[in-house]
C-alpha cells in the first residue's frame, strides 16, 4: 500500500487523484446497482412461478372483476415490460412488444408455456443488465415514448416487477386462501385489558 502524503501532491495531481478515486467510486456503485437489479429479479421469479403452481389452468386467467388483471394477464404484462425497457431499450434488441395485448389475453396460454417463457424473458433481462455498461448508466434512452437514463430504465423495472409479483401473490391467496409462506408476519401480541391500560 502506497501513503501519499497530501502536501507533497501540486494541486493538480491532488485533483487527478479525486477523479481517480471518483471514478472507482461510481465503477463499483454501478457493479452494485446492477448486482441488486439482478438479484431482485431472480428472488422475485420464483414466487410467480410458485404461485402458477399453485393454481389451476383455469385460475390463473381468472379476474376478479372487469378492472383487474388475472395472474396470467401480469405475467405476459412483466415479459412485455422487461422485453422493452431492458432487452431491447438497454440492451438493443427489436422492440416488437403489443402492450394491449398483454391485457387483452384471456387464455388459455398454458401454465407451462408462460413460466417457460417468464423464464427465459427474466434470464435474457438479467444478462443484459448484467453486461451492461456502468457509464451507460447515465446515458439517455428513448424507452415506449419516454427519455430514461439507463439507471432509471432498471430502477423502474426492478420496481414495476416487484409491484406485479405482488398482485400475483395476492391472486394466489384469494384463490387458495392461505399464507403462501414468502413473508412472515410478527405474531400478534394480545392486546391489554382496557382497565390495565394507563389514561
Amino acid at each position: 500500500m502506497f501513503v501519499i502524503i497530501k502536501s507533497q501532491l501540486s494541486p493538480r495531481a491532488g485533483l487527478e487523484r479525486e477523479d481517480v478515486l471518483m471514478k472507482a467510486n461510481e465503477l463499483m456503485l454501478a457493479e452494485a446497482f446492477r448486482k441488486e437489479a439482478v438479484s431482485g429479479f431472480e428472488k422475485y421469479l420464483p414466487r410467480i412461478v410458485d404461485c402458477l403452481e399453485l393454481l389451476s389452468e383455469e385460475e390463473i386467467w381468472w379476474r376478479p372483476n372487469e378492472a383487474s388483471n388475472s395472474a396470467g394477464n401480469l405475467v405476459l404484462h412483466l415479459c412485455g415490460n422487461l422485453r422493452q425497457w431492458i432487452i431491447s431499450g438497454l440492451g438493443g434488441e427489436p422492440d416488437t412488444r403489443e402492450r394491449d395485448k398483454e391485457f387483452a389475453e384471456r387464455g388459455p396460454i398454458s401454465r407451462r408455456l408462460l413460466i417457460g417463457r417468464l423464464k427465459k424473458t427474466v434470464e435474457e433481462a438479467c444478462q443484459t443488465i448484467s453486461r451492461f455498461p456502468a457509464e451507460a448508466l447515465s446515458r439517455e434512452f428513448d424507452i415506449q415514448g419516454y427519455r430514461a437514463s439507463g439507471l432509471v430504465a432498471i430502477a423502474h423495472v426492478y420496481e414495476h416487477f416487484a409491484y406485479h409479483t405482488g398482485q400475483i401473490i395476492y391472486l394466489a391467496k384469494l384463490k387458495r386462501r392461505k399464507d403462501l409462506g414468502f413473508t412472515r408476519l410478527p405474531a400478534a401480541k394480545p392486546a391489554r385489558p382496557v382497565a390495565a391500560q394507563r389514561p
